[in-house]
């Protein structure tokens, strides 16, 4: 979406679902409710991740202490690269591969930022976890986000473990895709600026360096 400074952001409900959706799927403590094998370890996986983030989330370290812990969590345990390939839709392959490096960095950072920006936000949550089913090679884990003072969130994770071990691969929360919307968001803005995918990667630096201004880096 472009704002009136001709600036790339993240659609407003985007943000705020991946957000929710981040803070519901990084906290699932409870274990999944699937059969053994490989779901197994994708329920360790989320029980010991959702552990590490809810201490984070309720802990009183301060907002960028919050967002320096949570930052090696989301490297690890969300496959950040998967996501931004699928958002950059067949322009990934239009890319050169300097240009598909710069933009999986600036995905990365752009990500951890609709992340970590409203940690705060979200002390005092909890869940309750429904059906797991399989969604294509993944899992798909429904979860319901229930906030203080707040209408709950449904929502549902994609889990996949394609390179050996589980990681969040997408989120699915009012009605829609995360990957998808974004894709569809990137490929929008790309055909309206020309066609050329340097256009959405000076969009998205104008976005970070509008970030870092605002948190006077």
């Amino acid at each position: 979406m472009q704002d009136d400074q001709g600036q790339f952001t993240m659609k407003t409900s985007l943000s705020r679902r991946f957000v929710l959706g981040a803070i519901a799927a990084l906290a699932l403590i409870a274990g999944l409710n699937r059969p053994a094998s490989a779901a197994e370890s994708a329920t360790d996986f989320v029980r010991h991740l959702g552990t590490q983030l809810v201490g984070i989330v309720n802990s009183d370290l301060s907002s960028s202490e919050k967002k320096q812990k949570v930052l090696p969590l989301l490297q690890s345990d969300v496959d950040v690269d998967a996501i931004g390939r699928f958002c950059l839709g067949r322009y990934w392959r239009m890319a050169t591969p300097e240009q598909q490096a710069t933009y999986l960095k600036l995905f990365h950072q752009i990500l951890v930022n609709a992340i970590t920006d409203k940690l705060g936000d979200y002390r005092g949550v909890s869940f309750t976890i429904g059906s797991t089913t399989p969604s294509g090679e993944d899992q798909a884990v429904d979860a319901i986000l229930h906030r203080p003072q707040q209408a709950d969130a449904n929502m549902q994770w994609i889990v996949s473990t394609a390179g050996g071990s589980p990681k969040v691969v997408d989120v699915i929360g009012e009605g829609a895709s995360l990957r998808l919307t974004q894709r569809q968001d990137y490929a929008s803005y790309i055909q309206r600026t020309g066609g050329k995918v340097d256009t959405l990667l000076s969009a998205l630096q104008r976005q970070l360096d509008k970030h870092r201004a605002a948190e006077g880096d």
